[in-house]
C-alpha cells in the first residue's frame, strides 16, 4: 500500500501517545482553540493536509497568495493559518521558539511549534484567493475575522479525539483510507464531495463519475469504487444537519442502489471557504492524500453566489499538470429531470431543454418540510425515510440546521479527559 500523498511526499501521522504526552506537556502555555482550529488541527496531524505538517509560515501564505503554491513549489491554493491577537500574544509571552499547548473543549489537543510570528495583508490574502475583497462574500468575511497576528509551526496531536456516532464509523484517516482503499480491491475510485442529502440528480453524478472513470477497464471485475467523501464543518442555518448527510448517503448503499463492492461512504472536517476553482483544488489536494485516483467536479463546485461562473472549478485544472496534481478530475455537467424523456437526463446528452425539471432545492426543501413521501424520480424511499429519521433522532424535529441544532448538536468529537 502506497503511502505517497500530494507533493510526492509521504503521509506521516504526527500523533504522540497521551500517556508520553502527559510529561512533555505539562508546564506549557496552553491557548484555548476555536472548534474551526481543533478540526484543522486534526486534520493536519494525520495528514488529510500533506505536505503541511502544521500551519503555515509567512513563506508559504505568501507563495499560495501570490503564485497557488507552496514555498516548495507544490500547488496548494487555501492558506492554512493559526491567528491570534497581538495583545493575547504579548500577555502570554509567547515567542518564535515556544512550544504551546493547543486546548479543546477544556482538553489538551495537540502542540504547536512556534516557528514564526508574522502579520499579513487580509485584505490581499482575500481578493488573490477568492477574487473578490467583498466582505459579503463568506471566505472574505472569514479572512477579515481573523485576530491581527498569524502563528506558523508545526503541530503534533497529543490527545487523540473520540468521533462521536453517528461520524465514528465513517471517519477514516489518509491511512485508513487507503488500507480499506487496498480491501477492497480497488485500482481506481473517486471521490464525490458532498454537503447535501442525495436526491436522484446526486445518484447520478455518483453514478456518471463511476462510469468514467471505469470507462477503459475490463468489465469482468470490479476494481473501481466511488468514495462519498462528506463535508463536516461550521453549520449556518438552513443547512441540512450532519447526521443526514452522512446516513442518507450510506442508504445508498445499504438499500442497494450503489452494490456494496463499489461505494464507500466517509467524512473529512473541513469549514468551506466558497472559494470556488481555488477550493476545488484543495479538495482534490485532499483526496489525493486519502488516495483516491479521481475527483468529481459538477456545476458550481464551491461556489457562492454570483462571484464564480458555474464552471470555473472545471477550467483551473487545465491551468494545473498532471504532475503538479496527481489526481484526475471528472468533470460533469448538470442532470436534470425530463418529462419528455421520461427519466432523469444529462445536460450534455439531452435535447429538451425547455422542458427539463431541475432539482431546485426550493422544492427539494418543501418536499422534505411537508413531510410527504416524493415520488421515487426524485428520492429514493428509503432516503427520504432516513431523512425524516434523523431530523427527529438528531436535529430537534428538523432535517435542516436550526438555532437548536447549533446550540445543542451531538459534537463530531470529543477529546477525552488527559490529566496534566
Amino acid at each position: 500500500m502506497s503511502l505517497i500523498g500530494h507533493g510526492g511526499k509521504e503521509i506521516v501521522e504526527r500523533v504522540m501517545d497521551p500517556q508520553e504526552a502527559v510529561d512533555k506537556i505539562r508546564g506549557l502555555t496552553q491557548i484555548p482553540i476555536r472548534n474551526q482550529i481543533a478540526r484543522e488541527v486534526i486534520m493536519l496531524s494525520y495528514g488529510f493536509f500533506t505536505p503541511l505538517e502544521g500551519f503555515m509560515t509567512k513563506a508559504d501564505v505568501d507563495g499560495v497568495v501570490e503564485n497557488m503554491r507552496l514555498a516548495s513549489g507544490v500547488v496548494w491554493s487555501i492558506p492554512i493559518v493559526f491567528d491570534m491577537s497581538s495583545e493575547e500574544i504579548a500577555a502570554k509571552g509567547i515567542k518564535e521558539g515556544d512550544t504551546l499547548l493547543l486546548m479543546s473543549q477544556n482538553q489538551p489537543l495537540a502542540t504547536l511549534d512556534v516557528e514564526e510570528i508574522f502579520e499579513y495583508d487580509l485584505k490581499n490574502m482575500a481578493a488573490k484567493i477568492y477574487g473578490t475583497d467583498d466582505e459579503k462574500h463568506p471566505g472574505c468575511a472569514r479572512t477579515y475575522r481573523y485576530a491581527d497576528r498569524f502563528i506558523g509551526g508545526k503541530v503534533t496531536l497529543v490527545n487523540p479525539p473520540k468521533m462521536n456516532e453517528p461520524y465514528d464509523a465513517f471517519f477514516l484517516t489518509p491511512r485508513q483510507m487507503r488500507a480499506k482503499i487496498a480491501e477492497k480491491g480497488w485500482e481506481r475510485c473517486v471521490a464525490h464531495q458532498t454537503r447535501n442529502v442525495p436526491h436522484s440528480g446526486h445518484e447520478w453524478l455518483m453514478k456518471h463519475s463511476w462510469i468514467a472513470c471505469h470507462a477503459d477497464q475490463p468489465v469482468e471485475k470490479t476494481i473501481t469504487g466511488v468514495v462519498v467523501s462528506a463535508v463536516m464543518g461550521e453549520k449556518r442555518k438552513g443547512d441540512y444537519i450532519d447526521e443526514a448527510i452522512v446516513l442518507t448517503h450510506d442508504a445508498l448503499r445499504k438499500y442497494g442502489y450503489f452494490r456494496e463492492d463499489v461505494h464507500l461512504t466517509s467524512i473529512i472536517m473541513w469549514d468551506m471557504r466558497y472559494a470556488g476553482p481555488k477550493e476545488a483544488i484543495f479538495h482534490a489536494i485532499v483526496r489525493t492524500n486519502l488516495g483516491i485516483t479521481h475527483h468529481m467536479f459538477g456545476r458550481d463546485h464551491a461556489g457562492v453566489g454570483s462571484y464564480y461562473d458555474p464552471y470555473d472549478a472545471h477550467r483551473i485544472f487545465d491551468t494545473i499538470s498532471k504532475e503538479d496534481l496527481r489526481i484526475t478530475p471528472i468533470r460533469v455537467l448538470e442532470w436534470w429531470f425530463c418529462p419528455l424523456c421520461g427519466e432523469v437526463t444529462y445536460m450534455g446528452l439531452c435535447g429538451h431543454t425547455k422542458e427539463r425539471q431541475n432539482f431546485s432545492g426550493t422544492v427539494v426543501r418543501s418536499i422534505i418540510q411537508d413531510g410527504v413521501k416524493p415520488p421515487r424520480i426524485i428520492f429514493r424511499p428509503e432516503v427520504f425515510d432516513i431523512i425524516l429519521e434523523t431530523a427527529e433522532k438528531y436535529g430537534f424535529g428538523s432535517a435542516y440546521v436550526n438555532d437548536q441544532y447549533l446550540a445543542q448538536r451531538q459534537p463530531l468529537f470529543t477529546v477525552p479527559p488527559l490529566e496534566l
